[in-house]
């Protein structure tokens, strides 16, 4: 699952479809090579959901730096850093 920024998921969306493919999984009637698609793209939707928390856990942080006025404020980018 090859995505760009600009179509990159939200986190909501991203964990939603990482839901359904361990509902999927969990099951056991997937064939092993689409068990393995799964797996691949359940990867990189895991890879969003933790790249969309930590910016969240980043933006918390200059907001409380920012209350406390002990660093200037920042601009927020809401796009997620794939690795």
């Amino acid at each position: 699952m090859t995505k760009s920024k600009a179509t990159e998921l939200s986190y909501e969306e991203a964990l939603e479809k990482l839901e359904s493919i361990v509902t999927k999984m969990e099951d056991g009637d997937v064939p092993l090579a689409e068990l393995l698609t799964q797996f691949e793209e359940g990867t990189q939707l895991l890879k969003q959901c933790e790249s969309h928390l930590k910016a969240a856990e980043l933006r918390i942080e200059q907001l409380k730096r920012n209350k406390d006025g002990s660093d200037s404020f920042e601009p927020f980018e809401t796009t997620a850093q794939e690795d």
